[in-house]
């Protein structure tokens, strides 16, 4: 048994398991149940894609793919980055609708809020 077996026996063995976890990470995906679930789901997506490109460059021996898996892996961190900005947004946009002010603000003549000790007894 050459290597050139055994490295393409381990290609169809890996891309067989990259396309059990593409389906099973595509069902999260549309499942959810939550939107950063789905953020998620994307960004293995990606990792997933560019695991496909890196064994179709083992297995061709065109080294161009390794390029381009890179290429992809940048832009599926953007991706990411761009989405969890969005969820902070969309988080802080409604808490700041529904939800009541977290403090009293500072009454006058008292120092953030509290009332300050002239001496009087309590």
């Amino acid at each position: 048994m050459g290597a050139e077996t055994i490295v393409s026996a381990a290609a169809n063995v890996a891309l067989l398991l990259m396309c059990a976890a593409f389906f099973l990470t595509a069902y999260r995906v549309i499942k959810g149940p939550t939107l950063p679930d789905r953020i998620v789901a994307l960004d293995m997506l990606t990792g997933i894609a560019i695991g496909f490109i890196a064994v179709v460059a083992v297995k061709t021996g065109f080294n161009l793919y390794i390029d381009i898996a890179i290429a992809l892996g940048l832009v599926g961190f953007l991706a990411t980055v761009a989405f969890a900005r969005f969820v902070l947004t969309k988080g802080s946009m409604q808490a700041g609708e529904d939800a009541a002010p977290v403090a009293d603000p500072p009454r006058k003549g008292t120092r953030h809020g509290k009332q300050r000790n002239k001496g009087r007894a309590r």
